[in-house]
C-alpha cells in the first residue's frame, strides 16, 4: 500500500517529529513525537461508505422538483424546525453521543446541510456513564424570537435534567446550558406568542397518581425572557391524550402554534414503536382548557398493513413550519423496516406537505394515506452534493477536523484520536466500547439497508491490540471486524458481542506484513453483514458472511438510536 501519501508521510516523520492538529469536534490534542511504524497506535487515511438500496435504483428521480424521502437518512429521531426569514433550521436527538445535537439548515426545505452542532462544547454535554440507548439528549426543540432575535434550543439530559441554549447565529456558538428546575419530565419546547409572552410546553407525570403504565400528561410554565427562569404555576393542559378513556399512552413531543388566531397543540402519542401518532388540540389561549380536535389521529401509519410495499412505520413525534411561499410542511420520525420487519437506521427524519380541512386544521395523513419515500415541492431542486438516496460518502482525513458526520461516545476522547498529515490516529487503549465512557472509537450513521463500507489502515499491533471497522448500537450490540496479533502473526477476527459478552465468529490468519497496510469491508444485503479484507484493495479475503443483521436493530436490541458504523481501536 505505499502511495503518494504513505511516501510523504514517511518524508515527513524522517524530517522531524509530528505535532498533531487539535480536533475540535471530536478529538483533542498530541504533541509527542513518534516513530515508525507506530505502536499500539492504528493509522486509517480512507473510510469510504457507499448506498446501494433497491428502492433508489429502481425509482429514479422523476424532475428537477423530485425529491427522496426520507429527507434525513439514517438515525436522525425527533426532528424540530423553525425558520427566519427564508432560512430554515432543523435539530434531531443524539442520545450518548458527542457532539450533540446536530444543526441542519436548508432555504428551500429540501436540500438539506449540517452547519454544526449545538453541543459541541465538554462543558455543554455531561454524559459520563449514560447509555448508548436510551441515555442523554432527547427530542431537541428549536425556535427563533423575532423579539430579541435570538434562535433557543431546548432539549433534555436524562442524567441532568431539561435545559436550554441560545445563540443570535445558528451557526454558533451556543450558549452554556441553563437548567430548568421546574420543567420536569421529557420533551420541552419553546411558544413565543404575538404579545411576547414566552412559555414552555413538555412532557411531565400527571397530577397525583398515575393511573396506569404509559399515563403522562402535557404541562405548560410561562418563562421569563430576562431572568431565563418560568414563574407563576405550571399547569397540564393535557391528560392522558386524545381519547382518555380509551387509556391512551406516552402523549409527548408537544409542539405549540398560534394560527390564523387560533392556539394548536401538537403532540406525539402511542409510543414511539409501530402504534405512534401525532394528534392535535385546539385552545382559545395559550393556558386554556384545549380540546381534542375531531380528525385525529393527523399523523399515523399504525392501521395500514404490514406487508405493504416499502413501508414506513413508527410515524410520529412532527413539527411544523409554514414556508415562504405560504405552504406548510410537517417533519416527524419514521422507520423503515425490511422484508424481515426490522430495520438498521432507526428512527430518521421525513417531511410530508401540511393539509388543512374544512375548519381550517392541519393534518398530514388522512385514511389510507402512506408516507411516500419519492416526494415533489415547487420550485426546488436537489442538490447533487445532498445526502440522499444512494451516495457515496469519502473521507481521506486530510483536514484538520473531522467533518460533522463524525461521532464520538459521551465526549471528546482527547489524544486517543489525532488527526494528522492525511492520517486519523486511534490508540489502542483499555476502554471498550462495551463500557459507559469514551473508548477510541468514531462512527457514523449507517443510513441504508444494502452498503458497503471500506477503510484502509496501517497497524503495528502489540499483544492485545485491536483495531478495525465495527457496527455498533450500543453497549451490548455490536459486530467488530479488527486486526490484531496472535503468535507474532497478523490476524483478522470478527466478533459478536451480545449481553453474554463477546464471541469470535471467525479468525483468521493474514498473509500481510500490517505495517504496510490492510483494506478492510463490511457490506450488508439488508437481512445480514458480510466480512473481508485485502491487501492491495483488489484481490479480497472473505472473513465472515451471514451475520444477523437483526441483531443491530431496535426490534432486537430496543432503544431509541440507530446502528452505527467507524473505527475503533482497543487494547484487551
Amino acid at each position: 500500500m505505499i502511495d503518494t501519501k504513505q511516501k510523504h508521510r514517511k518524508a515527513a516523520i524522517a524530517a522531524s517529529a509530528l505535532t498533531m492538529a487539535i480536533l475540535t469536534s471530536a478529538c483533542g490534542t498530541r504533541t509527542a513525537p513518534y516513530t515508525t511504524p507506530e505502536t499500539s497506535t492504528a493509522l486509517f487515511d480512507r473510510f469510504v461508505y457507499t448506498g446501494n438500496d433497491d428502492f433508489y435504483n429502481r425509482n429514479a428521480l422523476r424532475s428537477d422538483s423530485d425529491f427522496y424521502n426520507p429527507i434525513l437518512p439514517g438515525w436522525n429521531s425527533d426532528p424540530a424546525i423553525c425558520r427566519c426569514d427564508s432560512d430554515y433550521y432543523m435539530v434531531t436527538s443524539t442520545f450518548a453521543y458527542y457532539p450533540g445535537i446536530p444543526i441542519y439548515h436548508s432555504t428551500d426545505l429540501v436540500n438539506w446541510e449540517q452547519i454544526g452542532h449545538v453541543l459541541d462544547r465538554e462543558s455543554q454535554l455531561p454524559l459520563e456513564g449514560q447509555n448508548i440507548g436510551n441515555g442523554g439528549i432527547y427530542a431537541p426543540s428549536i425556535s427563533y424570537n423575532s423579539r430579541n432575535r435570538t434562535y433557543y434550543v431546548i432539549s433534555t439530559n436524562v442524567g441532568k435534567g431539561n435545559f436550554f441554549v441560545k445563540s443570535i447565529d445558528p451557526r454558533g456558538p451556543w450558549s452554556e446550558p441553563v437548567y430548568l428546575p421546574d420543567v420536569h419530565g421529557i420533551d420541552p419546547s419553546f411558544f413565543f406568542d404575538d404579545d411576547g409572552t414566552a412559555y414552555i410546553v413538555h412532557n411531565d407525570a400527571p397530577d397525583g397518581q398515575p393511573a396506569y403504565d404509559g399515563h403522562r400528561a402535557i404541562r405548560i410554565h410561562k418563562f421569563d425572557l430576562e431572568s431565563e427562569k418560568t414563574y407563576g404555576p405550571g399547569k397540564v393542559i393535557v391528560d392522558k391524550g386524545v381519547r382518555p378513556e380509551t387509556n391512551p399512552i406516552w402523549i409527548e413531543g408537544p409542539h405549540l402554534y398560534k394560527i390564523n388566531g387560533r392556539y394548536l397543540l401538537m403532540a406525539a402519542e402511542g409510543g414511539t414503536g409501530d402504534q405512534h401518532s401525532e394528534v392535535l388540540f385546539e385552545s382559545d389561549a395559550p393556558m386554556g382548557r384545549y380540546e381534542p380536535c375531531g380528525r385525529n389521529p393527523i399523523l399515523t401509519q399504525r392501521h395500514l398493513p404490514a406487508d405493504r410495499p416499502n413501508p414506513v412505520t413508527c410515524t410520529g413525534h412532527a413539527d411544523m413550519v409554514e414556508a415562504v411561499d405560504g405552504s406548510w410542511w410537517a417533519v416527524f420520525l419514521g422507520c423503515r423496516p425490511t422484508a424481515g420487519g426490522f430495520e438498521n437506521m432507526g428512527r430518521e427524519t421525513f417531511m410530508m406537505p401540511v393539509k388543512w380541512d374544512a375548519d381550517g386544521l392541519p393534518y398530514i395523513t388522512d385514511g389510507t394515506d402512506e408516507v411516500p419515500l419519492l416526494l415533489s415541492r415547487r420550485n426546488t431542486r436537489l442538490d447533487a452534493a445532498t445526502e440522499t438516496g444512494n451516495f457515496e460518502h469519502r473521507d481521506d482525513f486530510d483536514r484538520d477536523t473531522l467533518g460533522f458526520g463524525w461521532f464520538t461516545l459521551r465526549g471528546p476522547i482527547g489524544d486517543k484520536c489525532t488527526l494528522s498529515d492525511g492520517y486519523l490516529h486511534l490508540k489502542c487503549i483499555g476502554t471498550k466500547a462495551t463500557s459507559k465512557s469514551t473508548p477510541a472509537l468514531v462512527c457514523r450513521r449507517v443510513q441504508h439497508h444494502r452498503f458497503g463500507c471500506t477503510a484502509r489502515m496501517l497497524f503495528e499491533p502489540n499483544a492485545g491490540d485491536r483495531a478495525g471497522l465495527v457496527l455498533l448500537k450500543d453497549e451490548t450490540h455490536q459486530y467488530f471486524m479488527s486486526v490484531g496479533r496472535k503468535d507474532d502473526r497478523a490476524t483478522v477476527t470478527v466478533t459478536k458481542t451480545d449481553t453474554d459478552g463477546e464471541t469470535i465468529l471467525a479468525e483468521t490468519t493474514a498473509s500481510i506484513a500490517t505495517a504496510n497496510g490492510i483494506e478492510l469491508r463490511v457490506a450488508s444485503d439488508g437481512q445480514t453483514f458480510s466480512f473481508a479484507y485485502s491487501a492491495d484493495g483488489r484481490e479480497w479475503t472473505d472473513v465472515c458472511s451471514g451475520a444477523d443483521a437483526r441483531h443491530l436493530s431496535t426490534a432486537n436490541a430496543g432503544g431509541f438510536t440507530g446502528t452505527m458504523i467507524g473505527l475503533y481501536a482497543v487494547k484487551q
